[in-house]
């Protein structure tokens, strides 16, 4: 707000009309949100999208699954957060153990009810 020289009940009666126009939203901890685009982001849990990922790519098991890297730009998160969704994949016993300069290969495939089918 100091940035821009506007008093913080101006910023918030522009977010009030942005809301109500559909192009921002609130977010938990009292801040807002600007929804960018059309406004059809996914806004579900990165697990979900990265768990999705097996779908959507037709993954086999035994196949590579995407890099952290590539999943990071591919979501718009952060790479250590990437991460460590892929962590817990590893851990549902649904990805092989990755690493530096280890290709990460589907262990087994997540159904709709959240268990594997191998």
């Amino acid at each position: 707000m100091s940035a821009h020289g506007v008093s913080r009940g101006v910023a918030l009666r522009v977010f009030d009309v942005l809301q109500k126009e559909g192009l921002a939203e609130p977010v938990p901890g009292a801040r807002w949100r600007v929804i960018r685009g059309d406004g059809r982001t996914d806004r579900r849990p990165l697990a979900d999208r990265i768990t999705d990922v097996f779908a959507e790519d037709s993954l086999k098991v035994g196949e590579a699954f995407p890099s952290a890297s590539a999943l990071s730009v591919r979501f718009g998160a952060a790479r250590p957060t990437v991460s460590k969704v892929l962590d817990k994949l590893e851990a549902a016993g649904w990805l092989s153990e990755g690493g530096q300069g280890k290709v990460r290969t589907v262990r087994a495939l997540p159904s709709r009810e959240g268990r594997s089918q191998t």
